[in-house]
């Protein structure tokens, strides 16, 4: 097998493959055939079950799961679970969930010849955070044989993920990771490598504090529209549970909520401005810690860049808040970042070492093993007529063979996708910077504006009227 990367993050733990710095997903799965590995255990009698069959004993059997191991890495005991009259230690959970893993992946492919794992920030915060949670990670792979080459900082690592945008390497990046038991605010510049600069927890600002919010207002929706409390019994609370998770993760407009008793059958239509309303407290949250983590930092929202992972973009209403407080430099990491850029980090120069003491443990990359941005020219031409009679003012922009109105007396605005403009440009243009090009209606007139150039701006010329 190609070297490995596995990114260890408790939301959903990822591992990716990199052959010829392209790297790839592995759809590693499970004993029930799902791909999906939330950082859940689950306890039963002598048996202990892993990621997503755990997470879907989560409101049945809530004493017998646990889901904050990876948070808190240590020899402390997880008081949630008992096992033959004992607790078993966090260490002893996340040794569980990794032997477990790595044995699917070696029966999904085949056994690696190299791994690089992408641990979270909070592992690195400090000295002794270091010395506590490495030094339990290089434990587990002795005892599992794995051929580790590197531990690497997961923001650095999915900063060299080759399938991501590149980054400007002239700005600060701030990468915002929303993880199972709260978020991590990673601010990374460029001296003579891509260096961690300064790191932020924010324990309250993680999925599972908002699924449960989310479960519980979409669970009081249901309750008024069908009069059937979902709280009657654990395992339809878990099943509507699933719904709301999977709804948020979708990103549709609108979802079905179906539940099945004995007698009946309930139904509820969910509209996603519901979610962006519920979500609304948990994001605006998040996006105060991270002012105040710029600010800190002596650093301003409008020179850095914002890199969301795609958990976090997946955030309902996050982006357009983003861009309200200043943030509008944003690019969106892939799935699975931080696993496929360890990957390519452990294939273009770490290699397995014989004593894991010699492992390396970085919190700064080469600039060769990041996606920076490369130059390319582009320009945007004005025509200007030459005809000196009078014409029509215009009435639409035109892309594609798609008219787009430009009525009204507002700002009228062209560029990528991703910065919400009214003329959305193809895809390609989503990794580009500073590629908004705004229209101003002034008196009757549209003028173009240069963003760069406060004040400055020339009047588009009127072309002929477009149905």
């Amino acid at each position: 097998m190609p070297t490995l990367g596995i990114e260890l993050c408790d939301a959903a733990l990822r591992a990716a493959t990199c052959t010829n710095s392209e790297a790839r997903l592995l759809d590693v799965t499970d004993r029930n055939g799902s791909t999906e590995w939330p950082g859940f255990v689950y306890h039963e009698g002598s048996n202990f079950t892993f990621g997503r069959a755990a997470e879907d004993m989560w409101f049945v059997h809530p004493r017998r799961v646990a889901h904050t191991f990876w948070a808190k890495l240590a020899h402390d005991s997880a008081s949630t679970l008992n096992v033959a009259n004992r607790s078993p230690s966090f260490s002893e959970l996340a040794f569980f969930f990794l032997r477990e893993y790595t044995s699917r992946i070696t029966a999904t492919a085949e056994a690696p010849t190299s791994l690089v794992i992408a641990v979270p920030g909070s592992y690195l915060k400090d000295d002794a955070s270091e010395d506590e949670k490495i030094g339990l990670l290089l434990g587990m792979a002795s005892e599992l044989k794995l051929p580790l080459a590197g531990i690497v900082d997961m923001a650095c690592a999915a900063l060299c993920d080759p399938r991501a945008p590149g980054f400007n390497p002239t700005l600060p990046v701030v990468v915002v990771d929303v993880q199972l038991e709260g978020a991590d605010l990673t601010l990374l510049a460029v001296d003579e490598k891509l260096e961690r600069k300064h790191f932020l927890h924010l324990p309250n600002s993680g999925y599972a504090q908002l699924l449960k919010h989310l479960t519980a207002t979409m669970g009081n929706r249901f309750l008024r529209h069908t009069a059937f409390d979902i709280l009657e019994d654990g395992r339809v609370e878990q099943t509507f549970f699933r719904q709301t998770k999977d709804f948020l993760e979708s990103g549709h407009d609108e979802h079905r909520y179906q539940l099945n008793t004995a007698t009946r059958n309930y139904e509820m239509n969910a509209k996603h401005d519901q979610l962006v309303n519920d979500t609304q407290a948990f994001v605006t949250t998040l996006v105060q810690g991270l002012h105040s983590f710029i600010d800190h930092t002596a650093h301003a929202p409008g020179l850095c860049t914002v890199a969301l992972t795609a958990r976090t973009a997946a955030l309902p209403g996050l982006i357009p808040k983003l861009r309200a407080a200043g943030f509008m430099r944003q690019l969106r990491l892939p799935a699975g970042a931080a696993a496929a850029g360890a990957a390519r980090i452990g294939e273009q120069r770490l290699k397995p070492q014989e004593d894991l003491a010699d492992v390396p443990v970085e919190k700064a990359v080469p600039l060769s093993d990041t996606r920076r941005m490369t130059t390319t020219v582009w320009e945007a031409r004005l025509q200007k007529s030459r005809r000196a009679e009078p014409r029509l003012a215009p009435t639409h922009a035109i892309l594609d063979g798609i008219g787009h109105s430009l009525a009204g007396n507002g700002r009228f605005t062209i560029g990528p996708a991703t910065e919400g403009t009214n003329v959305p440009l193809p895809e390609s243009f989503n990794t580009a910077d500073d590629c908004v090009v705004p229209l101003v209606r002034d008196h009757g007139r549209l003028w173009f504006v240069d963003p760069r150039r406060p004040g400055r701006r020339r009047r588009l010329r009127p072309l002929p009227r477009r149905a």
